[in-house]
């Protein structure tokens, strides 16, 4: 199993190189939308906690 892992992560890799080599513009846009989810989805954690512990 961890075999196939390895080869899938590998082939995971291969295509990030091959997406940033041709469209590294497209890339960063999904890189730069990715980053935004992340930091929205921490923003709304903590405004969650916030609100819990205030209560």
């Amino acid at each position: 199993m961890s075999k196939v892992k390895k080869v899938l992560w590998w082939i995971f890799i291969a295509f990030l190189i091959y997406a940033v080599f041709t469209q590294p513009d497209r890339a960063a846009e999904v890189v730069r939308t990715i980053w935004d989810i992340l930091v929205q989805a921490v923003a709304s954690l903590g405004r969650f906690f916030n609100t819990l512990l205030s209560r």
